[in-house]
């Protein structure tokens, strides 16, 4: 598409005016509401379609609110809306939705993941929707001749004491010729009417009516099928194939190697890979290419070490990617040999050295948990058609703005000549941030000169890399003769990062206290995993601090407060991440609502744990039975501090869905190697939590405050580890330092 220069914006506006009768509010998501432009309900110019984000107001009065951020399961397509018509003050049941496309000039990288769709996007949605609604008032007091400052807006409607009202459609025309306004006054959070209230999901039905939103749905004319065939295990590469039965196969168009990245070619730091040179095969079904693919006699051979050149914050760096053949039980065996050496000090309060010298008392623990493969639903997939001179795109993505540089690079075209269409996602978890199957299609689309749909298999995807990474824990306290915390010692490591976060609780609770890490190079690729690292800290921290409470012969959440209380009034250091005030009040409510200490619970088996991420902070009290002579999460009570939830309904659905997951993870998930080969491959070996295994009650509370909107979709996920390993305690006696727990459980079962 290409922008018309020839007009002026202010002709255009007019003419828009002119042409349909509405207004259509474009803005920045990143700054404030840019200009006031056109049309109602009808057909926009196909040049100014690539107004990504926008409110579009019809003379019937129908509200169209574009959302450009990526959707998988979250609810952005109806929460971020829903910021928008609050401060334009219109009727909810007049909003229509409808997911953008991507437009990395006006909108930045549309990124969805960190947890930040609402909390980025919380003031300029809301300035967006006050502009309009700024505007709108203006079209009337001109029309009526009146003082704007004399015009009340409510549900859509504009009236004045003289009587007169009108619909926002009937001065929607006059309004797309005014100025936006710079700066609008936002509603106070005490006059909300749309935040705050529970709205059903705007793609709902078209979910459970099985609609084509997803990226596995899309197709178009003369659309052919790719799979990739990668080698067998890590630290491996191609060395020779023989494709000549396969190509005999019915429907097959075509089989050939192709390397992902040229040599030399510098990878963003979201370009993570597990394979550069691979087989594609290509046909016109799913089932034919997967057939065919299984006729391929292909050879790999070492890979030997690689040297990859990344372009990251810090600038160019290069890395060198190891070649062995990685064994899970040599990785934790490597593991133990790294925490017994020296680690990098990431923080240093007082004189943690001489405390534990002195200490009347020593409690310390090791911690360790697997790969974990993300698992999306929706199998990995996207659609390539690139020309010569353009190329579109279209599949699930999480972060279109991030993919768009390399894509360019690897095609050799300009980003005004790349189309991204973003559709639903079946689940991203990180897994759908990091752009190489989006690049593998485009290449094998490239090869072809014709569209192309790249589809993995769920082997493909669970045997192909960018995993949660592999990680260890010691946590040392130490306590005085009186039962005293006077030193908290943590170390961890990982493959290939470390999982520390040293600024974080309780750091700034204790006068003494260290933190330091280290990590081991792996040609096994890892990426972001739901709440990445916290995940893992959360489960390690959370189970520690049990045993030192016990140790000190203090209640779980008395302990945690009596720290927080400490970090609250006389912290150690400015540099602790979070803030005590409010990681008091969700333990507080979390203690409330779930009885905790009451003599009616007394016999209940429960653990508890809390956790810091993501700006927000999450807390869960597990109540755990033995069921058919296994451990079994019966309920959970949660309390959230997230500031203003958006959408009630929809921040509860996040934080069950991070319970059950979280269940689910620390029992069951595991991925492990042997000689660089995955030893799981799909459901049947990969243990998922199942219905049956799920609680039969999750009780969510929030905190009611007026913060604006923190992060959701990933603080309540880490600290359900840590409460599951509790109640573990509490139902068996044992203590669990190894993920996943249920491994180290007898006569566990295995489907």
């Amino acid at each position: 598409m290409k922008n018309i220069k020839s007009q002026s914006r202010r002709d255009f506006l007019r003419s828009s005016a002119l042409a349909g009768g509405g207004l259509m509010l474009s803005f920045s998501w990143f700054s404030e509401a840019k200009a006031a432009e056109k049309v109602a309900e009808l057909n926009v110019a196909e040049t100014w379609s690539e107004l990504a984000a926008y409110i579009k107001i019809t003379p019937e009065n129908v509200i169209k609110i574009l959302v450009p951020n990526p959707e998988f399961g979250q609810n952005v397509m109806t929460s971020l809306p829903m910021m928008v018509a609050e401060d334009l003050d219109c009727d909810w049941k007049n909003v229509v939705v409808e997911m953008g496309t991507h437009d990395n000039v006006k909108y930045g990288p549309q990124f969805t993941g960190g947890s930040n769709s609402v909390r980025m996007y919380w003031k300029p949605l809301r300035n967006a929707g006050a502009a309009a609604r700024q505007m709108l008032i203006e079209a009337a007091a001109q029309t009526w001749g009146v003082p704007a400052t004399e015009i009340t807006t409510k549900a859509g409607i504009l009236s004045h004491s003289s009587g007169k009202s009108a619909k926002y459609g009937e001065m929607a025309a006059k309004a797309s010729t005014l100025t936006v306004p710079k700066d609008v006054k936002l509603k106070s959070p005490k006059d909300f009417s749309i935040v705050r209230n529970s709205k059903k999901n705007s793609e709902g039905v078209k979910v459970v009516t099985g609609k084509p939103l997803f990226g596995i749905d899309y197709k178009v004319d003369g659309m052919l099928i790719a799979m990739i065939q990668h080698p067998p295990a890590f630290g491996m590469k191609l060395k020779s194939f023989d494709a000549t039965a396969a190509k005999k196969m019915p429907g097959i168009k075509d089989i050939f190697s192709f390397k992902l990245y040229d040599d030399g070619f510098e990878q963003a730091g979201f370009d993570t890979r597990a394979f550069n040179e691979m087989i594609a095969v290509v046909g016109n079904s799913t089932w034919e290419v997967m057939n065919a693919r299984k006729k391929i006699n292909a050879q790999w051979e070492a890979a030997g070490d690689v040297t990859e050149t990344m372009m990251g914050r810090g600038g160019k760096t290069e890395k060198i990617v190891p070649a062995r053949l990685e064994t899970t039980a040599k990785q934790f065996e490597m593991m133990a040999e790294y925490a017994a050496k020296p680690a990098k000090e990431l923080r240093k309060d007082g004189d943690p050295e001489t405390a534990f010298k002195n200490a009347a008392q020593v409690i310390e623990r090791t911690y360790n948990a697997p790969f974990l493969a993300h698992n999306t639903m929706e199998p990995m997939n996207f659609f390539a058609h690139v020309q010569d001179d353009k190329a579109l795109v279209a599949g699930p993505l999480q972060a279109p703005g991030w993919v768009e540089p390399s894509l360019g690079k690897l095609l050799n075209l300009p980003a005004d000549k790349i189309e991204i269409q973003m559709t639903r996602m079946g689940g991203g978890f990180g897994r759908r941030a990091y752009g190489s199957y989006v690049y593998e299609a485009a290449r094998i689309s490239q090869k072809l000169k014709a569209p192309v749909k790249l589809i993995y298999t769920r082997e493909d995807d669970m045997t192909y890399g960018i995993y949660r990474p592999m990680y260890t824990a010691t946590y040392r306290a130490a306590l005085d003769a009186n039962k005293n915390l006077i030193g908290f010692h943590v170390t961890g490591g990982g493959i290939p990062e470390n999982p520390v976060h040293a600024n974080r609780f309780p750091a700034g609770a204790v006068d003494n206290y260290l933190a330091d890490g280290w990590e081991i190079p792996s040609n096994i690729t890892i990426g972001a995993f739901r709440a990445p690292r916290s995940n893992f800290n959360a489960a390690a921290e959370q189970s520690f601090l049990d045993e030192v409470a016990e140790a000190m012969g203090k209640d779980p959440i008395a302990f945690r407060l009596d720290l927080l209380k400490r970090a609250k009034e006389n912290p150690v250091s400015k540099n602790n991440d979070y803030d005590a005030s409010r990681y008091i009040g969700v333990l507080e409510l979390l203690k409330e609502k779930s009885g905790w200490g009451k003599p009616e619970n007394a016999n209940k088996k429960r653990g508890v744990a809390a956790y810091f991420c993501h700006a927000s902070y999450a807390a869960h009290v597990v109540d755990m039975v033995m069921r058919d002579g296994q451990p079994y999460v019966e309920s959970v009570t949660s309390a959230v501090d997230c500031g203003v939830v958006v959408n009630p309904d929809a921040a509860r659905n996040m934080v069950q869905g991070a319970v059950v997951d979280g269940i689910g993870q620390s029992f069951y998930g595991a991925l492990t190697h042997k000689a660089g080969v995955p030893e799981q491959n799909n459901f049947h070996n990969y243990r998922m939590i199942r219905h049956n295994e799920a609680p039969q009650k999750i009780d969510v509370h929030f905190v009611e405050n007026d913060i604006d909107p923190t992060g959701l979709g990933e603080p309540p996920f880490p600290p359900v580890f840590g409460a599951v390993a509790n109640a573990l305690f509490k139902t068996t006696g044992k203590r669990y330092y190894n993920q996943p727990f249920m491994s180290e459980q007898p006569n566990q079962k295995s489907s």
